[in-house]
């Protein structure tokens, strides 16, 4: 049996990272059996629904690298392939019409909830040998019922929660198409997953009271249901369900502070799934190691001091070259544009950085004004280092402008001022770079040109 799974998200909000979780999931169970994933777009929520979410969900997929393989299908376009198969359960009589209004229906569960019962239809106009259904009202559409089971139970074995069973009697029979013979959600789920032959369902546990209503229409049907692992709520930093209304983020706003995205799929893959004791792995590594019997039962905490530490290792990692492009993006955002000593720059800043924002903020001074921090200006660039500073700068308009040839005119100029590298090195990143805080002197102004670096010691 070749493993098909199966991303399919709802485009009524824009997408976030407790959502994507479930677009990683099974991509990599696909990825990692050799089988195929697919992107469905289940847009029949019209109000709800808009091209706006559905670009959020393609262009985060797309940045993640979680290419499906198939799709995206969009269940909008799939109407007349439901209308088929509703037509072929009326012929087998497997659903039924209902008329009970909305009305009666508010009316039935407040009877049934002062009686404390569970609320649910009660099968008034579901036919039965000997029954007599009520007469049709005049005027009114009627909703389309599946005959659920009566007596028995829906069993599955969870991958993710274990052995789940429940009685068919606790299951009403569900509305799978609506007055105006639109489907609903659970029918249409059923009949995509068929014809797209999806083997493994790897989805939220919100879906686990939908599981059981799916199943029995797999099977009525005459399929057999896929395999099911329905994945813990990812919280957030409150300890509340990750969503919009909690201050998520959609997930290219990750992309556009600076994160990478093996970063995040290394983060997302460790949201409810582990291989030991590894916290740092490539994406090759995780799909090496990735299967449903390691997905954890707990629900996972988000935690972006957690994620800025990932996101650095792997920028610490990552190659100078590899990094320049996304760094030239964020100074091309800010109107400025890079050259060939980008990966230079990238190499040198780094390791003191977590995104590719920052390495864009330490970047940026090598190719637009500084402005010194006043504070560290005062402190630092005194009247005694300023004979000290325009020694320097004499040295440097002659010096080989290299690493060496600069820190030989550093040494000359600590030699002939008496003073220590650190009286002369802090006043001139101050001048040059805006902060006392920096790499290696020399290997900072070999970046910059030697015009940049006169015009800013210029200025003490």
């Amino acid at each position: 049996m070749k493993v098909r799974t199966r991303f399919a998200p709802s485009p009524t909000g824009f997408i976030h990272l407790g959502n994507i979780r479930s677009a990683l999931y099974p991509w990599a169970f696909a990825r990692s059996q050799g089988g195929t994933f697919i992107l469905r777009i289940e847009d029949t929520d019209l109000e709800r629904s808009s091209q706006a979410a559905v670009d959020v969900i393609l262009e985060g997929m797309r940045w993640l690298g979680l290419d499906p393989d198939e799709g995206p299908f969009y269940q909008m376009q799939r109407m007349d392939r439901y209308r088929e198969v509703l037509a072929q359960m009326r012929a087998k009589d497997l659903v039924y019409p209902c008329y009970m209004s909305v009305a009666e229906l508010d009316a039935l569960r407040e009877r049934q909830m002062a009686a404390k019962e569970k609320p649910r239809y009660d099968g008034t106009w579901r036919p039965e040998p000997g029954k007599t259904l009520p007469p049709v009202p005049e005027g009114v559409q009627p909703v389309l019922r599946f005959r659920n089971p009566t007596g028995g139970v829906v069993a599955w074995d969870d991958k993710v929660k274990g052995r789940i069973e429940i009685r068919n009697d606790e299951l009403d029979d569900l509305v799978i198409a609506r007055p105006d013979g639109t489907p609903t959600y659970n029918f249409c789920v059923v009949v995509d997953d068929i014809d797209m032959v999806i083997t493994h369902v790897i989805r939220g546990d919100d879906h686990v009271n939908n599981t059981p209503r799916q199943i029995n229409i797999f099977r009525a049907l005459g399929v057999e249901p896929p395999v099911y692992a329905h994945l813990p709520t990812v919280l957030n930093e409150q300890g509340e369900k990750m969503s919009k209304r909690n201050g998520a983020k959609p997930v290219t706003q990750y992309r556009d502070e600076g994160y990478l995205p093996d970063a995040m799929v290394n983060y997302l893959a460790r949201l409810g799934w582990s291989h030991g004791d590894d916290e740092i792995f490539s994406r090759e590594q995780f799909l090496a190691w990735f299967d449903l019997d390691h997905l954890g039962r707990s629900a996972a905490q988000f935690d972006e001091a957690k994620l800025r530490w990932v996101n650095a290792q792997h920028l610490k990692a990552m190659a100078d070259e590899a990094l320049a492009p996304l760094v030239a993006a964020h100074l091309a955002a800010r109107n400025v544009q890079a050259d060939d000593r980008l990966p230079a720059l990238c190499g040198l800043f780094k390791d003191r950085c977590d995104t590719t924002v920052a390495l864009a903020d330490w970047a940026v001074r090598f190719y637009a004004p500084v402005q010194p921090d006043e504070a560290e200006r005062d402190k630092h660039v005194t009247e005694a280092v300023k004979p000290a500073i325009a020694t320097l700068a004499r040295l440097l308009a002659d010096c080989a402008w290299t690493k060496e040839g600069i820190a030989a005119a550093i040494k000359q100029t600590l030699a002939e001022s008496g003073l220590k590298m650190p009286q002369l090195a802090m006043p001139v990143r101050v001048l040059v770079m805006g902060t006392a805080q920096t790499p290696s002197l020399d290997a900072v102004l070999a970046l910059c040109t030697r015009e940049v670096v006169q015009q800013r010691l210029g200025h003490a």
